[in-house]
């Protein structure tokens, strides 16, 4: 700041300076006889000139007054020029990177531009068809989704009767369960005389061998035979609901007697036959309960290699059997 204000000083002396000498140049000039009227004039012009300039420079100086304000001025605007300059060159700068990005993004925009259209119908022909699909699965889902109610709806009603049929098989289970109590006390007179009573598969099977009921090659019931189906039937009477067939049995030697038999399956119906008279001599059970069947020797339960084994498979079976109408008609409803 200083450094300016003095150059600034030295400019005014050394114009004051040249002032005077110029002044005294003219009153040499003006002496001097050799000189041209011409050349005094310039220099009178020249002088008046730089008069004026001093004078306006003065008066600059006396308008102006604080000369320190003035160089701050100029050095602030220096100083402000500079960083413009700064300014500008990095703007400059920056002004080149983007115009060269413009460019990198125009050229991508004519690119995208001159596929547009092409890459556009490919999009709505995909779109088209993917929406059409979409509609085709909805369409399918909403037939699904109404056939698995239906299912679901069977399957509910499928469950309630199972649980029906179970209920009543248990029942039933139970029942027969009873009878084989009931039965086997009717009958403990007679068990271990050949006679037993089971139950297996939900069915009550009754074992009579023929010599509790027979005489060889008869089917004529004794007396003992007699009783030991009487009070079966008064069981009988007590569960009108259980069907009973009644199964005649022999071992595999031939036939030898005489009268109407002809073999040993003939015989055996016989004497399922005679059981079943027996039986319907009890009015409290219903006939159409009862069935008679002759198995002959085809349906052994032990070898007829051995008198034990022979004796075993000559036997009348009483196969009590709960009625299956309910369960049956469950079943076909399901």
């Amino acid at each position: 700041m200083k450094g300016a204000r003095g150059m600034f000083f030295l400019s005014f002396n050394y114009m004051f300076k040249m002032k005077n000498i110029l002044t005294l140049l003219l009153i040499a000039i003006s002496l001097t006889s050799c000189v041209s009227s011409q050349v005094y004039e310039d220099i009178k012009d020249k002088n008046e000139s730089l008069r004026a300039e001093n004078e306006a420079l003065m008066a600059r100086l006396d308008g102006q007054g604080n000369t320190n304000a003035d160089v701050y001025t100029v050095a602030n605007l220096e100083k402000k020029l500079a960083e413009s300059t700064a300014e500008k060159t990095r703007l400059a700068m920056e002004l080149a990177a983007l115009k060269t990005n413009l460019a990198t993004l125009q050229a991508s925009y004519d690119a995208l531009e001159s596929n547009s259209s092409e890459n556009l119908t490919e999009n709505l022909e995909r779109n088209r068809k993917l929406l059409a699909q979409l509609q085709e699965k909805e369409k399918q889902l909403a037939e699904e989704d109404a056939r698995l109610r239906t299912l679901q709806e069977k399957l509910k009603d499928r469950s309630q009767r199972v649980e029906e049929l179970e209920s009543i098989i248990a029942t039933k289970d139970a029942k027969m369960r009873a009878l084989k109590d009931a039965i086997s006390a009717a009958l403990t007179n007679f068990e271990g005389n050949g006679l037993t009573v089971e139950q297996r598969d939900g069915k009550v099977y009754v074992s009579m061998e023929n010599k509790l009921l027979f005489e060889s090659g008869s089917w004529a019931v004794n007396s003992r035979g007699r009783q030991a189906v009487e009070q079966l039937g008064t069981v009988l009477a007590n569960n009108p609901e259980i069907a009973v067939l009644i199964e005649g049995h022999t071992d595999n030697v031939p036939y030898g007697g005489s009268g109407n038999i002809q073999n040993n399956w003939d015989l055996s119906t016989k004497r399922a036959t005679a059981i079943v008279t027996i039986l319907t001599e009890n009015s409290a059970i219903p006939k159409d309960n009862l069935t008679a069947a002759g198995r002959g020797e085809f349906a052994p339960i032990a070898p007829n290699t051995s008198a034990e084994g022979k004796a075993k498979n000559r036997r009348i079976e009483v196969i009590l059997t709960p009625k299956l109408d309910e369960i049956n008609k469950l079943l076909n409803q399901m």
